[in-house]
């Protein structure tokens, strides 16, 4: 490979996804460090290889929710504490979130984007703008005391709630106990976007 190959890749513009990989594990390893903990007391604390935390502190992978959900419990924090940064200036009203402060997860394998709408201080009541790909399934999902709620705003999925089956397209709403196991799937060839809602009763998120 010559020079000028070489340099022309260490140019390529990063994907969003790898971007916001970089900001999970930057803000990881702040928490992390403000409550002086190395990684291998993180791991043994949370469940998650050593391996696997340092991968997710350098940027390198798209952890999933459920190790992200074990990593905040050892930590003591919410989910989208790995997103809030403690540089970003705050905003001018507590009670409002503007479109450029909206922190984005892009969810494992599945590359399903959780956009948080919600102001960082309501820690009792959340809601986001869920985009679904086309063929994706979100299979990594937490349950636990609460209820879950949603507004399909375009496209088509279908809402599976334990043992039933609920196709939704746009203009359909939907709300059920969180304590059910539960998942989406896009099975139409175009992007789906829901408002998603969550009623926390515990701090599992």
């Amino acid at each position: 490979m010559s020079d000028a190959t070489q340099t022309a890749e260490s140019l390529e513009p990063e994907t969003e996804e790898q971007l916001e990989n970089q900001r999970i594990g930057r803000r990881l390893r702040a928490l992390r460090t403000e409550r002086g903990m190395t990684i291998l007391e993180m791991a043994a604390k949370a469940g998650v290889s050593a391996g696997s935390i340092s991968q997710i502190e350098r940027g390198a992978t798209n952890p999933s929710i459920s190790t992200l959900q074990k990593l905040r419990a050892a930590l003591g924090v919410t989910l989208w504490s790995f997103l809030e940064s403690e540089a970003e200036a705050p905003r001018e009203n507590p009670y409002v979130r503007h479109p450029g402060e909206r922190p984005k997860i892009v969810v494992g394998g599945s590359h399903f984007t959780k956009e948080l709408l919600s102001p960082r201080d309501n820690n009792q009541l959340r809601f986001m703008i869920l985009t679904v790909p086309p063929g994706a399934q979100s299979m990594d999902v937490l349950t636990g005391p609460g209820d879950k709620a949603g507004y399909v705003t375009s496209g088509n999925v279908d809402l599976t709630v334990g043992d039933e089956v609920f196709p939704l397209a746009e203009g359909d709403s939907f709300q059920f106990p969180s304590t059910i196991p539960h998942y989406l799937t896009n099975r139409s060839g175009s992007e789906a976007r829901l408002i998603w809602i969550i009623n926390i009763r515990e701090s599992h998120l």
